[in-house]
């Protein structure tokens, strides 16, 4: 295996105001089959429905929704949501962005999604709509069981960028995020950026794409028993499967991807590392090591056409705000 490991200074998390991540929200022309995918198959609950737009709730998670459906004539990535301890950390963020020339979509002020709250939006570097926000209302969920095939909560989003480098310093600058791992190749460079703002591995992960896309959302199992009988589900399903079932090495965590209806690329993991963030120093994995890609070696070999799925079609919704 060849690693390398990064002699950074330990990240100074004083001034971080971002605690966790949300939920994904998506629009889709296929609202219909979408809904049932993600309730009947994917094993999300739908916590609040209206005409053509709904809330579906990971059964373990305390976030109101993990991911929004919208019904809509172009595919898009509606908006990343991320959490904020106060309103008043609400406030300070949209000021440092709004200070360092960041377009904001709407000034922080009162939601009116499930569990109302107080937030705002704005772009992104890639034109992204990106949302924060505090005093959302706890839902109220339940442990997941032993051998329930449903995801715990929404893990992570990964996000790809034809401009990489660029869009991680946003995120490192304006929001904060913390660097834990980077994946290289010696024949294509650095293509992967694994960032956080709580000690998990990766809420965020910025990939080098040909365009501004989703790459993956990611929703973490109870376990590995939970996390197989998943994949399981789906494959005897015939659910397309894009690459799994292996365990990375950056993060340490599981891994099934699949396609959802509309072909965005969607992910069951479980145990992602919980790093110690006073200590830990980033790696460059080389990730032409099978090992990097996948420690078991039960994951089908990664390729051009397991990349090429995953780079999704171009972002209709980039520097237009969703309409709801």
């Amino acid at each position: 295996m060849t690693e390398q490991t990064i002699n950074a200074p330990v990240d100074d998390q004083g001034d971080r105001l971002i605690t966790h991540l949300r939920h994904v929200d998506l629009a889709v022309p296929d609202y219909d089959k979408q809904f049932a995918f993600y309730t009947e198959m994917w094993g999300l609950t739908p916590e609040t429905t209206d005409d053509g737009i709904a809330f579906l709730a990971a059964e373990g998670s305390p976030e109101q929704y993990s991911v929004r459906l919208r019904r809509a004539d172009e595919k898009r990535l509606d908006l990343i949501s991320f959490g904020a301890a106060t309103p008043a950390d609400v406030d300070q963020m949209a000021q440092r962005l709004g200070s360092d020339g960041v377009q904001l979509v709407t000034e922080p002020g009162a939601m009116d999604t499930p569990g109302s709250g107080y937030g705002f939006r704005f772009f992104d570097i890639d034109g992204r709509t990106i949302e924060i926000s505090a005093d959302v209302a706890v839902r109220q969920h339940r442990k997941i069981e032993g051998g329930e095939s449903i995801p715990v909560k929404l893990s992570h989003v990964v996000i790809n960028s034809p401009n990489p480098e660029t869009t991680v310093g946003f995120y490192e600058r304006h929001m904060k995020f913390a660097l834990s791992d980077t994946l290289f190749s010696p024949h294509m460079g650095e293509v992967m950026w694994f960032m956080r703002t709580n000690p998990a591995h990766h809420s965020l992960a910025i990939a080098r794409g040909p365009h501004v896309a989703l790459h993956h959302a990611s929703f973490e199992m109870r376990g590995i028993d939970e996390y197989m009988r998943g994949t399981g589900r789906l494959l005897r399903a015939g659910v397309e499967k894009v690459w799994g079932p292996g365990r990375h090495m950056a993060g340490n965590n599981t891994f099934s991807y699949f396609l959802d209806p509309h072909g965005n690329t969607i992910e069951y993991t479980t145990e992602l590392v919980e790093l110690d963030e006073d200590t830990w120093h980033p790696h460059l994995y080389d990730f032409s090591d099978p090992e990097v890609t996948d420690q078991w070696g039960t994951a089908n070999p990664m390729n051009e056409l397991v990349a090429k799925q995953s780079f999704n079609d171009p972002d209709r919704g980039v520097f237009i705000a969703p309409p709801v």
